[in-house]
């Protein structure tokens, strides 16, 4: 398993601009997907956006779309997730993780971080 350290969060106001970022601590990191996933208070965790191993094939889901953007630095060791225009709703705890396929199905990943908290004032 991977261990996986999120970073970036914070407070902001709707239409500012955030980079989470997400460092594995093993050289394997290049083998696995990576994905964002998010969890707004009394909600599920669900699938913000996925990136292939090669980082050549990217997933997002609607609500980001033209939004957010992530990214891959397999020489870091670190996945980025680009935020931009962001709303209120987009306020949620967000985690990484990592796994066989860039899926919306979380029972594709085998770690995941802790999560860092971003939040959208209107």
């Amino acid at each position: 398993q991977e261990q996986l350290v999120e970073s970036g969060g914070g407070l902001v106001q709707a239409g500012d601009s955030l980079r989470l970022s997400c460092g594995a601590s093993r050289h394997t990191f290049s083998s696995y997907a990576m994905s964002w996933f998010r969890q707004a208070p009394g909600e599920d965790r669900k699938f913000v956006a996925g990136i292939s191993r090669t980082g050549g094939d990217t997933y997002y889901t609607d609500s980001v779309k033209g939004r957010f953007t992530i990214s891959r630095d397999n020489a870091k060791n670190t996945i980025y997730l680009q935020m931009n225009s962001l709303k209120p709703e987009d306020t949620a705890v967000y985690y990484c993780a990592a796994g066989a396929a860039p899926s919306s199905a979380q029972n594709f990943y085998h770690s995941w971080g802790q999560g860092t908290q971003v939040t959208v004032s209107s």
